[in-house]
């Protein structure tokens, strides 16, 4: 073990908990485990890891970072319910929402820890392999990222999105909920010609694999209307004429006997757009009808 490497500790061993631990390992640096079911750490332990009885225990013998990768938020406060979290580095690795983050970022500095709260964007199998294009988001306290920015890339890419602890749950989320939107639009193509005489289905699944790649570029040019506030910036298909080819992908489902639910909220959404007056635009339009300013405050 190379102990010039910065020490972990980590705190939650279950599938991405292991994943992260194994990373380290791997990477040389020092590792001490916790994990309320205290078996989970003993392959850990045979390749070279320290397991402690207790999370308290773990953090009162931190010498670099403590890293928390539990089930929730509330297991993140029950498990440092009486640590001593004077002068300790927190990387909480724990799903959340960003008004979590922010709130566990400001109770953290009251018992005087620094704090930084990560979003990882990996399936375990990907920690580790460094070719996944796996990454881990991070937010909050700048300072301490770029003290432990080499042990935090050592399982993943780390990317620190900004001083707001609550910026790297948030920005999870919204890759997240795109991915969903993704996987429903996947669903429904595979319903379209599932049983269908002659589709080969892996011909299929590599043309739409390339057909979403090829449509994901227009990410940036939503970005560029939204900042510039002109909604018509660089369109070339608009929202009327994407509104009008609704009604044939609609009717084709129908043709093949496929439910249209997972499509119809967008495309409701467009059309509402479009009688506002807007058929020219793009699609960024549609996303101020998906906020509410008065609860967003």
């Amino acid at each position: 073990m190379n102990t010039s490497k910065t020490p972990i500790t980590l705190l939650g061993l279950g599938d991405m908990g292991a994943a992260l631990a194994h990373a380290w390992l791997a990477a040389g640096h020092p590792l001490t485990v916790w994990n309320r079911t205290p078996h989970k750490a003993e392959a850990l332990v045979a390749k070279g890891a320290g397991a402690v009885g207790s999370a308290a225990e773990a953090v009162a013998s931190a010498a670099g970072p403590v890293v928390l990768c539990l089930l929730d938020d509330d297991s993140v406060g029950s498990a440092l319910d009486g640590a001593d979290l004077a002068g300790k580095d927190l990387v909480n690795l724990t799903t959340g929402t960003p008004a979590q983050a922010r709130k566990r970022a400001l109770w953290a500095e009251e018992r005087g820890a620094r704090f930084l709260d990560g979003g990882i964007m990996a399936v375990p199998p990907m920690i580790g392999n460094r070719e996944s294009g796996g990454y881990i988001l991070y937010s909050g306290d700048g300072a301490l990222f770029e003290r432990h920015r080499e042990a935090l890339e050592a399982p993943a890419g780390a990317d620190y999105v900004g001083a707001d602890p609550g910026h790297a749950a948030l920005y999870d989320i919204a890759l997240l909920s795109a991915m969903t939107g993704m996987f429903a639009g996947i669903t429904h193509a595979f319903a379209l010609v599932h049983g269908e005489k002659d589709v080969d289905g892996s011909r299929f699944a590599a043309l739409l694999a390339g057909w979403l790649g090829a449509m994901a570029g227009s990410a940036h040019g939503l970005a560029a209307q939204l900042e510039s506030g002109d909604y018509t910036l660089g369109v070339h298909s608009n929202l009327a004429m994407m509104t009008a080819g609704n009604d044939t992908l609609l009717t084709t489902a129908r043709e093949q006997a496929v439910d249209t639910r997972l499509l119809t909220p967008f495309m409701e959404l467009m059309s509402r757009r479009v009688a506002q007056g807007h058929g020219d635009e793009g699609l960024a339009g549609t996303v101020g009808l998906l906020v509410d300013p008065a609860a967003r405050g």
